[in-house]
């Protein structure tokens, strides 16, 4: 599909392409069905996760504007492309952990699935070639990513969000594990949510299921080798349709 005002391709990332528009302060986003783990090292492509992981995102988009969280969205235009206003992304991959899973297990001496109260947020300096390290507060000051008032408004940004999308997936009956977000500066200096809130950024265990491996309804299906990895993203593109209104059409 082409989008009548599209223009160049800006950028092309693991998992999504962004292109100029007709308008200088908006982009598209076009969702692609590749999954990528391990810092891309193990690759696959799935038909339909771009288009699930587009539809998702966008509902959870406007789902947390209605309660007040900046984002970039303006809206979806067909099954996987969404138009976002222009953002400067902040190279810092935020992370908010409710329980402990993945890394955080194999760092600490935390038993997975242990409860982490109040939830934990991380910061990582995204840099593929230096293995996206962890930043210290130290660290974060050295490189000069972000003046002291801009690092106390991405804390209070990541845990709002992360009250939100823990209320909204409970609705859904999905527990959040944690989450990655990336976050922008507008073009009037406004810290937003942007790129995406999908399987592919959040771990999501259905609390439906107990069996620890059959409960998982994320990228972790993929990490692992646990296949029903499209049927896992279906089922959260369900539920969260479920609990949140369609999406708005951009044009």
């Amino acid at each position: 599909m082409t989008l009548p005002f599209l223009g160049p391709l800006l950028h092309e990332g693991k998992a999504k392409r962004v292109y100029a528009t007709d308008h200088p302060d908006r982009v598209a986003v076009e969702f692609k069905d590749d999954a990528t783990a391990f810092n891309a090292q193990k690759r696959a492509s799935l038909a339909g996760k771009g288009e699930m992981n587009c539809r998702i995102s966008a509902l959870v988009f406007e789902r947390l504007a209605a309660r007040g969280v900046p984002t970039h969205y303006l809206g979806v235009e067909g099954p996987n492309w969404m138009v976002v206003r222009a953002v400067r992304i902040v190279p810092v991959e935020v992370v908010v952990r409710n329980i402990a899973a993945g890394s955080l297990c194999r760092q600490l001496p935390i038993e997975v699935g242990t409860r982490l109260d109040p939830p934990l947020l991380d910061l990582y300096y995204k840099d593929d070639a230096l293995g996206d390290p962890l930043l210290t507060e130290a660290r974060l000051e050295r490189l000069g990513l972000l003046t002291s008032p801009q690092r106390q408004r991405l804390g209070e940004l990541a845990f709002a969000i992360n009250a939100e999308l823990c209320a909204l997936f409970a609705e859904a009956d999905l527990e959040l594990v944690d989450f990655k977000v990336e976050l922008g500066f507008t073009g009037v200096g406004e810290l937003v949510l942007a790129d995406e809130i999908s399987p592919d950024t959040c771990r999501l265990w259905d609390r439906r299921v107990s069996d620890a491996s059959d409960r998982i309804l994320d990228k972790d299906r993929f990490r692992q080798d646990l296949g029903g990895v499209v049927e896992a993203y279906g089922e959260v593109l369900k539920r969260v349709q479920g609990v949140c209104p369609e999406p708005r059409v951009y044009r």
